[in-house]
């Protein structure tokens, strides 16, 4: 057995350190590279693709997975990105090798800051659409949902950034993962001559053998450096009824989409606090026991996707809405990105607080919950606050 084959199979048996020795190993390109509270891994070269065509997409992973295992791979995975569009093509492939580690968060070399070696870039900002243009598309929406039209929708807006220089995607990666060190850190293929890079706080779904977990976030708060006002918009947030409400809509369409795979299904009466180092969120963490072993962790992951917290709700009017008022293919953003094995295990992450990188440009995401009670002013403020995650990754401002 080769040595990555064996470090894919034995992620526990590593020393401390080897979390960030695989941030700091990853290069762009055909590397993959996934950090969660569980594990950290890294992904290296092409062995498979997974193939695009009409069969389901769970279906297809289940195959190449195992041939791989019947070829000699005793621990194949597939590792990428799933775009929000559910026509729009996907990019998962099985890496050639796969090193494990545990979790960055409990490698005490997190916390040493990443050096600055790197010239200053001088970065070009263009918003898309502008802040007033992104307020009165929310404003449509709000007064169409007073209406009676729809319940939720999610509408985004990016930032442009270009360069002189192509940025340093390994740099980038490293002060993501630094800044939150227990969310969830991605470096992926997402397309010919680009790579999807973020850190999501929001974990879609997650498979176990016969367990699940997932853990729907709705309801924001932008987080203030003064602690007093910290926690006192934390306490606002818990007790904010547009947030309630916009939170317990997502709650909802999680619970609806999985009961039907469980004999048992936990979902708490009330909304926790989950924070960033940008923002607060409403956070629910849903647990339960499937029916069916055979139900894969992608199959969960089709059957939530997309949530109210990245479309809206009903759903299908929801993509009608955005794709009317985003001036924009949102390509990954909102999709999902993640890990399965031939058992079925894995974990798929909401594509959120990311950008995506093609030469010397960045199209940076971030979305806002918009309901009936949702004004102008607030959710700009808040797209403005979770595209700071990004920009002090890279070193522009808004």
């Amino acid at each position: 057995m080769s040595a990555s084959l064996h470090e894919a199979t034995s992620p526990t048996l590593l020393s401390p350190g080897a979390a960030t020795a695989l941030l700091d190993a990853y290069r762009p390109g055909p590397d993959r590279f996934l950090a969660s509270p569980r594990h950290t891994l890294l992904g290296r070269g092409t062995a498979a693709e997974i193939p695009h065509d009409t069969r389901p997409l769970a279906r297809r992973v289940c195959e190449v997975l195992d041939a791989r295992r019947r070829a000699g791979d005793p621990a194949p995975i597939v590792v990428g990105a799933l775009p929000f569009a559910p026509d729009a093509p996907h990019s998962l492939a099985v890496p050639e090798s796969v090193r494990w580690a545990p979790p960055l968060r409990e490698d005490p070399l997190i916390a040493l800051p990443v050096p600055d070696t790197d010239e200053r870039t001088d970065w070009q900002v263009r918003e898309v659409p502008a802040a007033a243009g992104y307020g009165a598309a929310v404003a449509a929406a709000v007064e169409r949902m007073r209406a009676g039209e729809f319940d939720k929708v999610v509408l985004a807006r990016t930032l442009e950034l270009t360069s002189p220089r192509e940025p340093d995607l390994p740099a980038m990666l490293r002060r993501l993962a630094r800044r939150d060190p227990a969310g969830y850190t991605f470096a992926v293929p997402s397309g010919p001559g680009r790579t999807l890079v973020g850190a999501s706080p929001e974990l879609l779904v997650a498979r176990r053998g016969g367990l699940l977990t997932a853990n729907p976030l709705a309801g924001s708060a932008q987080r203030s450096t003064d602690l007093a006002e910290d926690v006192r918009r934390a306490a606002a947030l818990l007790e904010s009824p547009k947030d309630l409400h916009e939170h317990a809509v997502v709650v909802a369409a999680v619970r609806e989409a999985l009961a039907p795979f469980c004999t048992r299904l936990k979902v708490p009466d009330r909304p926790t606090l989950v924070r960033t180092a940008a923002m607060w969120h409403l956070s629910t963490t849903i647990t339960g026991e499937l029916t069916d072993p055979a139900v894969s962790a992608l199959d969960l992951a089709s059957a939530l996707h997309p949530t109210p917290a990245v479309c809206g709700t009903p759903t299908e009017l929801a993509r009608a809405v955005i794709a009317e008022l985003e001036p924009f293919d949102r390509g990954p953003y909102t999709g999902m990105v993640g890990w399965q094995n031939a058992d079925g295990d894995g974990e798929w992450v909401v594509t959120i607080r990311c950008a995506e990188a093609e030469g010397r440009s960045l199209r940076l995401f971030a979305g806002a919950g918009v309901v009936a009670a949702s004004s102008p002013e607030a959710e700009t403020a808040e797209t403005g606050a979770k595209f700071r995650t990004f920009l002090s990754a890279v070193g522009a401002a808004l």
